[in-house]
């Protein structure tokens, strides 16, 4: 059988936690919190091709610094 594999920090408690938050999320605060990213300093919201995702998914994690769990 094959294991799940999460991202480092993530486990079957945070996945089901984000999950549980956006289905009992209503129309009108799924609205609000995409509005909210917008005018954040230093980010940037872009359209681009679907087929791009993954290797700019592998550029960002480069970029990032690791963040630790626990204690």
């Amino acid at each position: 059988m094959k294991r799940n594999q999460f991202p480092a920090g993530w486990d079957e408690a945070r996945v089901q936690k984000v999950i549980k938050h956006y289905e009992n999320q209503t129309e009108d605060e799924a609205v609000a919190e995409d509005e909210a990213a917008f005018p954040k300093r230093g980010q940037t919201v872009m359209v681009v091709p679907t087929r791009l995702v993954p290797e700019i998914t592998k550029l960002i994690a480069k970029q990032r610094p690791v963040r630790k769990t626990g204690s």
